[in-house]
C-alpha cells in the first residue's frame, strides 16, 4: 500500500481563497512590496509568481527591480523608503542578493512589523521563544500541510534534515511549539539513516537530490520534502527519493507540487496578518 500523496497545489488554492475572502472584507487593500536585485532567473520567476498570486487575491502588490550592481547603500535607502510608506504593510527582499550586498544587513533594516518573511532577528527571537510572530513562509506552509492531512505533531518524533535559518531552524521551532519531540539533523549528524528510521514526521530541507532513501524510513512516516533540486536533464527533484519513499511512508509531498505552492500562499496570508496588525485589526499571528 503506497503513501497518500499530499496535493500542495490544492491545499494552497484553498488557502489563497480564504485569504481573498479576508481581503475582500477589509476597508483597504493590504500592500506587499517585493524588492528584486539583479537578474537571477529563478528569483525572477518566483517574484513574478508572487506578484500574480497577490494580485489575484486582491492584495496591492508592487515589485521594485534594481540592477545587479546596485550598491548596498542604495538598497538600504529603498528599504527605508518602504518602511516609511504607510501603504506598504509587508516587505520582502528576494534572496539571494549580489555579492556586494550583505543579506543580514538588509534583513535587519526591514521594519519588523513589515517583515513578511519573518527573517528579522526580532521575529526570529520571538519564534524561538514561542511568542506570537510572523513565521517564515515555507515553514508555515509545512505546518499547514501537516494540518491539512490531519497530522498532529503533538507527542510525535519529528526530524528536520537541514539547519538553515530560512527553513530548518524555524520549522524546528514551529514543530516544538506544536509539542513535537524535535531533532534537527545536518552535515555533521552521525548515522542519518538511523535518525530517519526513528522519525514519525520527517521534513527534508537540505538541498541534495534524492539524499533520503525509502529504506531509511519507518512505515507510515509523514514526509514533507522542501528540497527543490535541478537534475542534469532539467527535471526538478526533492531531497527524498520519491519512488522509494512512497512505498513506505504514510504521507508524502511531491516535488514539484508540494511545498512550493504553499510558500506563496503563506506569503499572502502573512501579508494580510501584518496589514491587520498594523492597521488596528488585531489577529493572532
Amino acid at each position: 500500500m503506497g503513501a497518500t500523496i499530499i496535493d500542495g497545489r490544492a491545499i494552497a488554492a484553498r488557502l489563497r481563497a480564504r485569504v481573498a475572502e479576508r481581503v475582500s472584507a477589509l476597508p483597504y487593500k493590504p500592500g506587499l512590496a517585493v524588492v528584486l536585485v539583479g537578474e537571477d532567473p529563478a528569483s525572477a520567476i518566483y517574484v513574478r509568481n508572487k506578484d500574480r498570486a497577490a494580485t489575484q487575491t486582491g492584495i496591492s502588490a508592487q515589485t521594485i527591480r534594481l540592477g545587479p550592481n546596485t550598491p548596498e547603500a542604495d538598497l538600504l535607502r529603498e528599504v527605508a523608503r518602504l518602511n516609511a510608506d504607510p501603504a506598504v504593510d509587508a516587505i520582502l527582499v528576494q534572496l539571494p542578493l549580489p555579492g556586494q550586498i550583505r543579506a543580514r544587513t538588509i534583513l535587519e533594516a526591514i521594519d519588523p512589523a513589515k517583515d513578511v518573511d519573518g527573517f528579522h532577528p526580532l521575529n526570529v527571537g520571538r519564534l524561538a521563544d514561542g511568542l506570537p510572530t510572523v513565521a517564515p513562509c515555507t515553514p508555515r506552509g509545512v505546518m499547514k500541510l501537516l494540518g491539512a492531512c490531519g497530522i498532529d505533531p503533538a507527542g510525535k518524533r519529528a526530524l528536520v534534515v537541514g539547519r538553515s535559518a530560512i527553513v530548518g531552524k524555524p520549522t524546528g521551532a514551529l514543530l516544538l511549539a506544536a509539542d513535537a519531540t524535535v531533532t534537527i539533523a545536518h552535515s555533521h549528524t552521525r548515522d542519518l539513516p538511523a535518525e530517519c528510521q526513528r522519525a514519525e514526521i520527517l521534513i527534508a530541507a537540505v538541498g541534495r537530490a534524492g539524499l533520503i532513501r525509502g529504506d531509511w524510513l519507518s512505515p507510515g512516516v509523514a514526509v514533507i520534502d522542501v528540497g527543490i533540486n535541478r537534475l542534469p536533464d532539467g527535471r526538478l527533484a526533492g531531497d527524498v527519493d520519491f519512488d522509494g519513499a512512497a512505498k513506505v511512508a504514510g504521507w508524502i509531498t511531491p516535488v514539484p507540487g508540494g511545498v512550493g505552492p504553499m510558500t506563496i500562499a503563506c506569503l499572502l496570508e502573512n501579508t494580510v496578518d501584518l496589514a491587520e496588525q498594523r492597521r488596528g485589526r488585531s489577529r493572532s499571528l
